[in-house]
């Protein structure tokens, strides 16, 4: 469902990257013709091949973007959350959209025809600059989302995510999922049998998972494991991955 617009919508737009140092009546004039998109859980928002006629910015909810294999399977590439755009490369350069993007749950989200966007840089080319520097930041981000999953064993990748969950450093803290495990897994790079064994390793240190609940008892430790090479518990807790552990992990 289509609505224009809100104030609180107008709020969080004007605070994404791509518009960052932007005069507030300068983001108003890129996205006047925009439109608020209302989906539920599993809803398509662009579909990978078909062309790329507008950009999107997370008002509310999580969006999944995955890539469509020959085999019938899916790749996820990334999940974002409130403030989080995509699609603005492709849309700028009237190519075809390389991933589709789907509604994890329910979902508000902006739509910004490209050909609008292209028509302000022409007026205004000073506007380009801040896109330009955004998708720049997004390319990087990327190239190490792909390191992560190349370096590193899925327990560690596993505490990364949880601990991009946690408003703390040390010490406690309890968070919630926030979405199903099936779709964690695919945005570490793991199968999901994978990811159950990552969140039973982790359960030695403290890591106890009930549903989409997650408690952590000690926040410090989780955070030396994701940073240590090939996942190494600290000493205080007695225990190392095998080498045979660390490989299965990996497996995806």
């Amino acid at each position: 469902m289509e609505s224009r617009l809100t104030a609180g919508d107008l709020q969080t737009i004007s605070r994404i990257a791509v518009f960052r140092g932007l005069k507030p009546e300068t983001v108003e004039h890129i996205v006047a013709p925009a439109k608020a998109i209302t989906l539920r859980a599993h809803e398509l928002i662009a579909r990978q091949d078909e062309p790329a006629t507008a950009f999107f910015i997370v008002i509310h909810g999580w969006v999944k973007l995955y890539c469509s294999l020959s085999s019938g399977d899916e790749t996820v590439i990334e999940t974002m959350t409130k403030g989080g755009s995509f699609a603005e490369a492709v849309a700028f350069t009237g190519n075809r959209y390389l991933a589709s993007a789907e509604a994890v749950g329910e979902a508000r989200i902006a739509r910004i025809p490209a050909d609008h966007v292209i028509r302000c840089i022409r007026d205004n080319p000073d506007i380009a600059a801040p896109m330009i520097a955004s998708i720049s930041q997004h390319m990087s981000y990327l190239v190490q989302h792909i390191k992560q999953l190349k370096a590193k064993s899925g327990v560690q990748r596993l505490a990364e995510f949880l601990l991009s969950l946690s408003l703390t450093e040390q010490g406690h803290c309890a968070l919630a999922l926030p979405y199903d495990k099936s779709l964690i897994a695919g945005q570490l790079g793991l199968q999901p049998e994978s990811l159950s064994r990552a969140f039973a390793k982790l359960r030695s240190i403290g890591v106890i998972v009930e549903a989409s609940h997650v408690e952590v008892r000690d926040v410090a430790a989780l955070r030396q494991i994701a940073a240590n090479h090939r996942g190494v518990y600290p000493a205080r807790y007695g225990a190392r991955l095998t080498s045979g552990e660390t490989a299965s992990d990996v497996t995806t």
